[in-house]
């Protein structure tokens, strides 16, 4: 069984980052080292963490 959720972690800041990864970890609801947020476990948000996955943590979130 799939988990629903994704508890995504900030680890890294976004300083000397392109413009794309900074709106990336804006989209997601992230605002910088050390915060974290619960995204729904869907291909979209799978794929903006992708891009931006070195720099923040995931860990699948069991109801």
């Amino acid at each position: 069984m799939t988990p629903k959720e994704l508890e995504v972690r900030q680890t890294v800041s976004v300083i000397g980052r392109p413009h794309p990864q900074r709106k990336i970890i804006r989209g997601l609801g992230l605002r910088g080292p050390g915060s974290s947020v619960v995204v729904a476990n869907t291909p979209s948000f799978r794929g903006m963490i992708k891009k931006v996955i070195h720099l923040v943590e995931v860990k699948e979130k069991q109801e």
